[in-house]
């Protein structure tokens, strides 16, 4: 056996598994020959099939140990040789088995004269459901021919049982039976709020339907086809000016595609293909390899590689299976939760807003954009929680409790009503916000805030009326873009922004220039050269992008204009880096006005221009350009990345730096002073003023324009009425000056004093 090769070896066992597969046999006498065939082909006196039932790995078959054993022999998950690779899903390779410190003897067996010992688990949906066994009398570790073939055949098996019904439901739909109750896992807030639905994978698992290959030069063709396409794909990405996940994208990439041009990787999908499996089953059978070698790696680094090269099979199997579509392509059936990896922006738009009640991920942080969007669609969302499919299943039901960072996953009929009861308390902590809709947000000492929603979608004008806001301080016109397959013709954008001021009224609407770039991507929009970029945040992106492709801004500023004819324009320019930047856009506005004055065009009554300030560059120009500008927002999510160094969408980052740090309060403060002289109007337009005690610093600073998410706006209301802001102004003159240790211990010790509630 030794010589022979593990692809002969395999496809031996392979044809003789696939007559007895084609036998009419029942289920039981299949496995009785499956053991004789495995046990004869491998010189083994024994071969033993153990599957989980009720929880226990019970002995099915075997060759070689005691007939009267069969059915009454059980181990549970962890407990001997057996429990063991079941419970760490990875191969067990042994000379001398009893001197494996998790050996446990079953006399009934009759095994004690068998020294060697190899095992594999039978994985069904990444998960182990059983386990195949060899035993030998001579002390003899298998050579590694042996264990493949082992595992190619455990494959094999794999699909027999299942369709042979001879496992419980809950193994084989991929949850072993120690998780089939309920887990609580913990995660980051990233949007606070409640939700209850089943769980939905954004890529769904691929189901593989075949185990073995009726020709085999045909599925090695389509793996090499699969591979054509993934590497494109891969290539393409790094054309895309865009891409990537912050500044470790090119690190990311480079990943990739040492792992899409593995020949090592290649080869051994081919020779699992030449033992007799179909393209996805190979595909699988040495992901599962991986997996194994992932358990026993300590080295974190090579640990994140091999998550890398984990995530690329999980690609080729989708394009070889043509199983490429996400569950929003597919459609929600229900209250649903959702769980990924990481989300663009766009692609959480593509789901049902209705039936989506919350977002799991594996990454994230407080100001990525997906996380801004999520927040504006009122969706809870949690980050940072680690395994997911490890300890969920498609379908499974959870609640997700947002405000305080956990997952209840399975929960008991009791967790249920305590969840349901929280959730009546919200909602009647929501209803008494709502009731604040036509009291103005005014403090204790009688000072008017101005509380303004944001806002990205024609859908969102509702939220105006329902909150009692003052406007909209953001309407973030890109929203539209981003759902957009193609470039939104100029007669669909002036729809858009025309039904925005209708629906406002008399009420302001700000409508901030097309933001696109960065975590922001758009197929249809690439660099003219095609190179990628090292710091996508800090690129080609948002004003820049604009008045590169001046025709964008152009299309953008007459439709602009002719929604808002006859009314007041609202606008202002993102990430405006010098005052020349400002200029030009305004420039572009000014030409597209002259050009509909001369077509006779109404324009409109005025327009009032204002920038956004989320480079810290341009705070230092602020004394040139103050007097041009009608109003000023600070957009907080991207200057506290810019101020820090530190990329939003770095999960390693998420919660190193404060909102609160005095770095942050110090800057807004002096833009705050430098602006005043001038009349500018000032307005925080980030995430930062939605959160209570955040809000509470920033009245503190002097600034009295909000622009927050619609949910917040209830919050806000409530805190600015119990606020003295004469008060809060002098303390916050105090800890400037001299720093407290932190910054947020003394913000919440002040206000727990006054008995503010800034949870």
């Amino acid at each position: 056996m030794a010589m022979q090769s593990a692809v002969a070896a395999a496809r031996a066992i392979l044809t003789s598994l696939h007559e007895v597969m084609a036998s009419r046999a029942g289920a039981q006498a299949k496995l009785n020959q499956v053991v004789e065939v495995i046990g004869e082909s491998l010189n083994s006196e024994v071969c033993s099939i153990y599957l989980l039932r009720e929880g226990m790995l019970e002995l099915f078959a075997t060759r070689g140990l005691n007939q009267s054993a069969v059915h009454v022999t059980r181990l549970a998950v962890g407990e001997g040789l057996v429990g063991t690779i079941a419970e760490r899903s990875e191969t067990l390779n042994l000379a001398e088995a009893a001197a494996h410190p998790d050996f446990a003897f079953r006399p009934e067996t009759g095994e004690e004269k068998f020294h060697s010992f190899a095992g594999v688990p039978i994985v069904r949906r990444e998960r182990a459901v059983g386990v195949l066994g060899v035993q030998h009398v001579d002390p003899r570790r298998y050579e590694e021919v042996e264990i493949e073939a082992l595992q190619t055949v455990a494959m094999v098996l794999s699909e027999l049982i299942a369709n042979a019904e001879l496992i419980d439901e809950e193994e084989t739909l991929g949850v072993p039976a120690h998780l089939t109750g309920p887990e609580r896992l913990k995660g980051l807030t990233l949007v606070k709020g409640l939700g209850a639905g089943m769980a939905v994978f954004h890529q769904p698992r691929v189901t593989i339907e075949h185990i073995v290959a009726e020709d085999i030069e045909a599925e090695r063709q389509r793996v090499y086809l699969a591979f054509d396409k993934m590497r494109e794909q891969i290539e393409r990405m790094a054309q895309q000016a865009e891409f990537g996940v912050g500044g470790e994208h090119e690190e990311v990439l480079e990943t990739y595609k040492m792992f899409a041009y593995d020949e090592g990787w290649s080869r051994r999908i081919n020779e699992a293909i030449d033992s007799g499996l179909t393209a996805e089953a190979a595909i699988e059978r040495v992901q599962q390899r991986t997996r194994m070698r992932m358990r026993q790696i300590d080295d974190a680094l090579l640990a994140d590689r091999m998550h890398d090269l984990e995530d690329l099979s999980n690609r080729l199997l989708r394009i070889v299976s043509g199983q490429l579509g996400t569950a929003a392509s597919h459609g929600l059936r229900g209250d649903t939760i959702l769980i990924a990896r990481n989300l663009g922006p766009a692609e959480l738009l593509e789901y049902d807003r209705r039936r989506l009640k919350g977002v799991i991920l594996e990454e994230g942080s407080l100001t990525a954009h997906v996380v801004i969007v999520a927040r504006a669609m009122g969706v809870p969302v949690i980050g940072r929680v680690r395994g997911m499919r490890g300890m969920v299943r498609e379908g499974d039901p959870l609640l997700l409790d947002a405000d305080q960072g956990v997952i209840d996953v399975r929960p008991t009929p009791a967790m249920v009503e305590a969840f349901e009861g929280r959730f009546a308390r919200n909602r009647e902590r929501q209803q008494a916000y709502a009731a604040m809709r036509d009291l103005e947000p005014v403090t204790r000492d009688g000072q008017r805030i101005t509380v303004m929603i944001n806002a990205g979608l024609r859908d969102d004008t509702p939220m105006l009326s329902l909150t009692g806001a003052d406007g909209i301080g953001l309407f973030r016109t890109e929203f539209q873009f981003l759902v957009s397959a193609t470039l939104p013709a100029r007669e669909r954008q002036t729809r858009l922004y025309r039904d925005v001021l209708d629906a406002a009224g008399d009420r302001p609407v700000v409508f901030r220039t097309v933001d696109i770039g960065g975590d922001k991507v758009l197929p249809y929009l690439r660099h003219n050269d095609g190179e990628s970029e090292e710091n996508p945040a800090m690129g080609w992106r948002a004003l820049r992008v604009a008045l590169e492709r001046d025709g964008l801004l152009k299309v953008q500023a007459r439709a602009l204009l002719e929604a808002a004819a006859g009314r007041t324009l609202n606008v202002m320019f993102p990430m405006v880096t010098e005052p020349w930047e400002f200029d030009a856009a305004k420039a572009v506005f000014d030409g597209q006005i002259a050009f509909l004055r001369r077509q006779k065009k109404i324009v409109p009554e005025a327009v009032r221009y204002g920038a956004m300030l989320e480079v810290p560059a341009l705070a230092e120009c602020l004394d040139v350009l103050a007097p041009r500008l009608a109003f000023l927002s600070i957009g907080t999510n991207d200057l506290t990345q810019f101020l820090f160094a530190a990329d939003r969408a770095n999960p390693k980052l998420a919660e190193r730096y404060d909102w609160l740090s005095p770095a942050i309060l110090r800057f807004l403060r002096r833009v705050v002073t430098t602006v005043a002289p001038h009349g500018t109007l000032v307005t925080v337009c980030g995430e930062m003023g939605g959160r209570r005690l955040e809000a509470l610093a920033l009245l503190g600073l002097g600034i009295d324009r909000l622009s927050i998410t619609p949910a917040a706006v209830g919050p806000i209301k409530e805190l600015v009425r119990q606020i003295d802001t004469a008060e809060i102004r002098a303390a916050m003159d105090g800890w400037l000056a001299a720093p407290p240790p932190s910054m947020r211990a003394a913000l919440q010790e002040w206000a727990a004093a006054r008995g503010i509630d800034c949870e």
